[in-house]
């Protein structure tokens, strides 16, 4: 049976090692825990979500493709209720807020020995400023393209690192560094975002859009994505 993963949450598996430990928060219906599993990339997975109803499908998901001894199930906000015995955590399909609520409600997540493999759906700037402002280094990321939209996915660990600048809020340096082919796109996106939302805002422009727009739009790294075609 082929397992229904989106490319966002293939994505997401592919920047977890071999024989990992993996905490699938907000599961959903099981197939990224599922997937690790089948492709020997996790040897044990723990799968929680916030509401019953998915996580019952998630375990009938386990059953029918033969992985349920190895998913530990969990009803849980966040990762408030869930083992700790983890080594890479997964939040993938959340908005911003939701994600800095788990993040807020599970300050034993700041150490070195957890990976966080965030995919936000929404207000991703004010994600990484968060992530910036509490210790949280994002090592790798990437933009992909699923359907319609694009959409990064984000490596995170807490260790030092240089704070992120206002431009660098909306488009990492390890976003910058890294080889997606969408990257001129996503690019492309964000200044036209920050346009659009300085000239809604007239005279009261918020001052940090205004410093990321000014930033990104003269660093010398970034021209020759506005002149690529894609």
């Amino acid at each position: 049976m082929n397992i229904p993963l989106s490319p966002r949450l293939a994505q997401c598996c592919k920047l977890i090692p071999k024989r990992s430990i993996v905490a699938d928060i907000g599961c959903d219906h099981g197939y990224l825990s599922i997937y690790l599993l089948k492709n020997g990339i996790a040897k044990q997975v723990i799968a929680a979500d916030i509401g019953e109803q998915p996580l019952q499908s998630a375990m009938a998901n386990a059953r029918r493709f033969g992985v349920e001894d190895n998913i530990r199930f969990y009803l849980s906000d966040g990762a408030m209720r869930i083992p700790r015995d983890f080594s890479h955590m997964v939040c993938a399909g959340m908005g911003a807020d939701t994600m800095i609520h788990i993040l807020e409600n599970a300050p034993w997540l700041k150490n070195e020995q957890y990976t966080l493999i965030l995919q936000c759906q929404s207000k991703t700037p004010t994600l990484r400023k968060y992530l910036s402002d509490n210790g949280f280094c994002i090592t790798q990321e990437t933009v992909l393209k699923d359907g319609r939209f694009l959409y990064t996915i984000m490596e995170v660990r807490y260790q030092q690192c240089t704070p992120l600048t206002a431009g660098q809020c909306w488009l990492s340096p390890a976003l910058a560094a890294s080889e997606s082919p969408f990257l001129p796109a996503y690019y492309k996106q964000v200044i036209t975002r920050l346009q659009r939302a300085i000239n809604g805002q007239k005279e009261n422009a918020d001052p940090n859009m205004v410093a990321a727009l000014t930033e990104l739009e003269n660093n010398p790294a970034f021209k020759e994505l506005s002149y690529d075609n894609s």
